[in-house]
């Protein structure tokens, strides 16, 4: 039945993470209704799910926010067994999300200082390509997953814009991009290996380069920046210092609800301590 729900999130269009996650959060599920009920799963019932959010709140002692995650995956995994027939009724719903406190300061940690002397390390210790991904993500806002999808010809140097046709929830964009975008892939286009891969970031065995990988790269060269990092520094910038409207950022960085973009319009982590110092 799991692996049925994956098809069907494939069918969805769901990301390569959410796919994961959701997977991981019905499959937490099954096992604890299996170990609760001793035997195994076959649908969901409304007071089994009622039951299970009590057990993740007293008992795992998770936040509500992971709680929120894993009820999401639930309501995904709902909408598949209703249309395979497996059930007819509704028991997961949005109402049944428990309330978190929104986010105030702006999601950015790091500084340009920071994020200057990551890039630069990467390129003299790693390459062009890992040179250019890193500044895709700082200064194009793309998500990780979107722009290890990429495909040279998506990529238009001289338009100077960035196609993204595999955005989350399989909407597509254009990302227009500035010189240290442009100049940052045409020296890894320079280098790039002629494997027959269609992606524009390839491994070194000539496939598509992954996440995992790119991670790793990252946590080789800094212990605090990481992918989406960039993404949340490329955000806070371009409306600090760029002069990006609130509708333009969420434009670029693909953004489904403005009140995401309006987080980036906050003080940082740093300068509500540096507030509180004051008092």
């Amino acid at each position: 039945m799991l692996e049925q729900f994956c098809a069907f999130l494939v069918d969805q269009g769901k990301a390569e993470n959410t796919l994961s996650s959701y997977r991981q959060a019905v499959g937490d599920y099954m096992k604890w209704y299996e170990a609760t009920f001793g035997e195994p799963m076959e649908q969901l019932y409304r007071i089994n799910v009622l039951d299970y959010i009590s057990y993740l709140r007293t008992v795992k002692k998770l936040a509500n926010r992971s709680i929120n995650a894993k009820l999401s995956a639930l309501k995904s995994f709902n909408l598949y067994l209703n249309e395979a027939g497996v059930q007819t009724d509704t028991v997961v719903s949005e109402r049944d999300h428990l309330k978190v406190q929104i986010a105030y300061a702006n999601p950015s940690t790091i500084s340009r200082d920071q994020v200057e002397a990551f890039r630069q390390r990467l390129l003299v210790g790693s390459g062009t390509r890992d040179y250019a991904i890193a500044t895709i993500l700082t200064y194009a806002g793309l998500r990780i997953s979107e722009c290890l999808d990429l495909y040279p010809e998506d990529v238009s140097l001289t338009a100077k814009e960035i196609t993204v046709r595999h955005g989350k929830n399989g909407k597509s964009r254009v990302v227009f991009i500035g010189d240290k975008v442009v100049n940052a892939v045409r020296e890894y286009l320079k280098e790039r290996p002629d494997t027959g891969s269609p992606y524009l970031f390839i491994s070194r065995m000539g496939d598509q380069l992954t996440r995992g990988q790119v991670n790793r790269i990252f946590n080789k060269y800094s212990n605090t920046i990481k992918p989406h990092s960039l993404r949340h520094f490329f955000c806070s910038e371009a409306i600090a210092v760029g002069g990006y409207s609130i509708d333009e950022v969420a434009n670029q960085a693909g953004h489904s609800n403005v009140h995401t973009t309006l987080l980036y319009t906050n003080p940082t982590r740093e300068r509500m301590k540096e507030k509180a110092n004051r008092l």
